[in-house]
C-alpha cells in the first residue's frame, strides 16, 4: 500500500479558458500520474487533489542498466526517487534537479528510450529504459521570444532607458516559485512549446541584437537559473558571439538558487548584468507572494536571494552591473516593509539600482488592484529617504527614474 496523488477537474470552478489544452498540456491524459503540473498551472484553480492509499500493479523499468519494479501510474521522476536517486530543488551535482515540476525548465530531463525527456511529467511505463547521465546531450529549455524591449529589466542601467529599444530579450518557461499573481504565467507554465538548445537561443538573440542595434541581451522568465547547465552554456555562447566591450549579457532572476559558486560560474561564462528580485524581506511576506507553503524552504530561498545580492556587490562590483527588483502591491506588502527592504539594500550599497514593479491583477490574483502612479511615487520617496540613489518605479503611466 502506498499513497498516490490524482488531480481532477472541478467543473464548478473551470472557466473553459483552454489553458490546459494549449499551454500546459497533460502528458498522461488517460491515467493521471500525479505530476501536479496542471494543478499549479490552472489560472482558476479548477484542479483539485485527491489522495489515494492503494496497492497498484508494478511495471518493470531499466535505469542505467539495472532492472527495477515500480508502481504503475507514477511519473519517471517519482520512480527514480523510489529506487533511491537523489532529487533536489537546487541545481546540484550528482542529483536530479527538479525545481519547477511543471515541464517547462527541462532541468530534470533524462534519456528515456534514447530520447531526452522531462522526468517530472512523463508517465512511467513497462519496459522503459532510462539513463540519468545526460552530460553528453545538449540541454533543452522552452523559450519565448526574442523580442526587442524599450525599458529592459531590473538591472538594465537606468541611464540607458529612454531609447527606442535598449535590449532584446527571451523569457524561459518553468519556475521554482508558485506566485499566485505571476505576471508572466503564460510563459512560466508552458510545457508545450518546442524547446531550444543554448546554442540556438544564443544565435537568434545575437542576430536580433545586431538587427535592432542594442547593447543588451536579456533573459528572464519564468526563472532562468533553475536549469543551470543550459544557462551557463547559453552565456558562454553569447560571449563568443558578442565580443563588443559594451555588450550587456543580462540575467533577470528571483535569486533563490543563486549560490556563490553558481554566480561565479555565470560571471566566468560571460554574464555581466544581473538583476535579482528577492520578493520581500519578511518570510511571511515572501510566502504570501511566492505561494511557497514550506516555511523552511521559503526561508532558504529568501536568504539565498539576499545573500546573492551582497555577494555580487562585494565580489563583482567592477565586473557586473547589479540591479535589485522589488514587487509592490498593498495587498501583500506594507510601506513599512518597503522601508525595511530599502534599508537593507542601502546597507549593502546605496548606489545599487532598485526597480520597483507595480504588480497588477493577473493569474490567480485577479482581486488585487494595480497600484496607482501616486502610490508608486510614495514608494520611490521612501526608498530615496533611506539613502538609495537610483530608484526606478514602474507605473501604469510608464517608468519614473532617478
Amino acid at each position: 500500500m502506498m499513497e498516490f496523488i490524482k488531480c481532477v477537474i472541478d467543473k464548478k470552478v473551470c472557466r473553459d479558458c483552454n489553458f490546459c489544452t494549449t499551454t500546459n498540456i497533460c502528458h498522461s491524459p488517460n491515467e493521471c500520474v500525479g505530476c501536479m503540473s496542471c494543478y499549479w498551472a490552472c489560472p482558476y484553480e479548477a484542479r483539485k487533489i485527491i489522495y489515494l492509499e492503494e496497492e497498484r500493479p508494478r511495471v518493470r523499468i531499466r535505469v542505467n542498466g539495472i532492472e527495477y519494479e515500480v508502481p504503475k501510474g507514477i511519473t519517471v521522476l517519482r520512480a527514480l526517487e523510489l529506487i533511491g536517486y537523489r532529487v533536489t530543488r537546487f541545481p546540484e551535482k550528482d542529483s536530479i534537479s527538479a525545481p519547477c515540476r511543471t515541464g517547462g525548465c527541462w532541468s530534470c530531463a533524462v534519456l528515456i528510450d534514447g530520447e531526452l525527456e522531462r522526468s517530472c511529467i512523463t508517465p512511467v511505463r513497462d519496459g522503459m529504459s532510462i539513463r540519468t547521465d545526460v552530460d553528453g546531450r545538449e540541454p533543452l529549455r522552452i523559450v519565448h521570444g526574442p523580442e526587442p524591449h524599450s525599458v529592459g529589466g531590473k538591472a538594465t542601467p537606468w541611464y540607458e532607458k529612454g531609447y527606442r529599444y535598449v535590449e532584446v530579450a527571451i523569457w524561459v518557461a518553468g519556475c521554482n516559485l508558485r506566485c499566485p499573481q505571476c505576471q508572466n504565467y503564460h510563459v512560466t507554465y508552458d510545457n508545450t512549446t518546442a524547446p531550444m538548445t543554448p546554442l540556438e537561443a544564443a544565435r537568434i538573440l545575437t542576430y536580433y541584437r545586431k538587427y535592432f542595434k542594442v547593447k543588451g541581451i536579456a533573459i528572464s522568465g519564468g526563472e532562468p537559473t533553475i536549469n543551470r547547465r543550459w544557462l551557463v552554456e547559453y552565456f558562454k555562447y553569447l560571449r563568443e558571439m558578442n565580443k563588443e566591450k559594451d555588450t550587456r549579457l543580462h540575467l533577470d532572476s528571483n535569486g533563490t538558487v543563486l549560490k556563490p559558486d553558481y554566480i561565479d560560474e555565470l560571471v566566468n561564462a560571460g554574464c555581466n548584468n544581473i538583476g535579482v528580485e528577492p520578493k520581500g524581506i519578511r518570510v511571511e511576506t515572501f510566502m504570501k507572494i511566492t505561494g511557497i507553503k514550506n516555511r523552511d524552504l521559503a526561508e532558504e530561498y529568501l536568504n539565498t536571494s539576499w545573500n546573492a545580492i551582497k555577494y555580487i556587490r562585494d565580489k563583482y562590483i567592477e565586473e557586473v552591473y547589479l540591479g535589485v527588483g522589488i514587487p509592490y502591491n498593498s495587498a501583500f506588502m506594507t510601506l513599512d516593509e518597503i522601508r525595511e527592504i530599502g534599508e537593507r539594500i542601502a546597507d549593502i550599497d546605496e548606489s545599487i539600482q532598485v526597480c520597483v514593479l507595480d504588480y497588477f491583477p493577473i493569474f490567480r490574483r485577479r482581486d488585487i488592484k494595480r497600484p496607482s502612479p501616486s502610490q508608486m511615487l510614495e514608494v520611490k520617496k521612501i526608498l530615496n529617504e533611506v539613502g538609495l540613489k537610483f530608484v526606478i518605479v514602474q507605473t501604469s503611466l510608464g517608468h519614473i527614474g532617478p
